[in-house]
């Protein structure tokens, strides 16, 4: 696979109002190219939302974000074309009656058809799918999906796939398209610890080998990553979010959203990502 360099991304005062509210504000935070940055907070309080707002799928009403240079959320699109979504539920799920094959195959043809430069389309078919064979096996490698290791080889269905899995099968799709930054909602979502300790050896292996990684989580990663929290919004706002100093020697540092809990805000995080879902 070529190697791309990541893409830096920080935020300033970033937030997004919703139909009842404010879904996440003041959120502030610097990641240099190659990081891998968590996203963690409780359930409701827009940690989703500014995943997709940081890849370009949604558009933040407050504050400015910058992804490889591109301000947000001015120039959606050029950061929507270096990004890429890992699992993201009720946007990019994965088609539970495809065998693991199926759905590689099927990724790697519409990449080969849509994303790939005109000029590449006139190379002869042969290396064509040379080349789209020796990036799938690449990115099978980096997401640690062994086909052969699953029940049923490549013909197991996605049905059937385990929770890690899954989750590995979805990244390996994701970075077919070579993407500077990829984003993946709920790593850690129905994974025992040990699964957990895997998922995130995995994000920090695409980490390093240049791209940089958003991941959503319920519990960050104790060292090598920036965490980012986000906090459950009060009708009325919030108080600005500060950016902690990094932890040790690890570089980590932490940003923390406004304060305050409301159920009618977790509603508007659900109509802002459907929203999302319909574009």
């Amino acid at each position: 696979m070529t190697q791309l360099r990541g893409a830096a991304v920080s935020a300033e005062d970033f937030g997004l109002d919703g139909p009842r509210g404010p879904v996440f504000a003041g959120v502030g935070f610097s990641a240099g190219a190659g990081s891998l940055i968590a996203v963690t907070g409780p359930s409701g309080s827009g940690r989703t939302c500014l995943l997709l707002a940081l890849t370009g799928r949604m558009k933040a009403t407050r504050g400015h974000a910058r992804v490889a240079g591109h301000p947000l959320p001015k120039r959606l699109a050029p950061v929507r074309r270096i990004s890429a979504l890992g699992p993201v539920p009720g946007v990019n799920d994965l088609d539970p009656a495809l065998t693991v094959t199926e759905q590689l195959r099927e990724r790697v043809l519409l990449q080969r058809r849509f994303d790939s430069p005109l000029r590449a389309l006139l190379r002869p078919r042969k290396e064509r799918a040379a080349a789209s064979r020796a990036r799938l096996e690449a990115a099978l490698e980096t997401a640690g999906l062994d086909l052969d290791a699953l029940p049923q080889g490549g013909r197991t269905a996605v049905r059937e796939l385990d929770r890690l899995e899954e989750l590995r099968l979805s990244v390996a799709l994701a970075l077919l398209g070579e993407p500077r930054l990829l984003a993946v909602d709920d790593v850690d979502l129905k994974l025992s610890e040990r699964e957990r300790e895997a998922a995130w050896a995995m994000l920090r292996a695409v980490a390093e080998q240049g791209t940089t990684v958003l991941a959503v989580c319920s519990e960050p990663p104790a060292e090598g990553a920036v965490v980012v929290r986000t906090e459950q919004q009060p009708a009325g706002g919030g108080r600005k979010a500060r950016k902690d100093d990094a932890d040790g020697a690890d570089g980590t540092g932490e940003a923390r959203g406004a304060d305050g809990a409301d159920d009618e805000e977790k509603e508007g995080a659900d109509d802002a990502l459907a929203e999302a879902s319909r574009a």
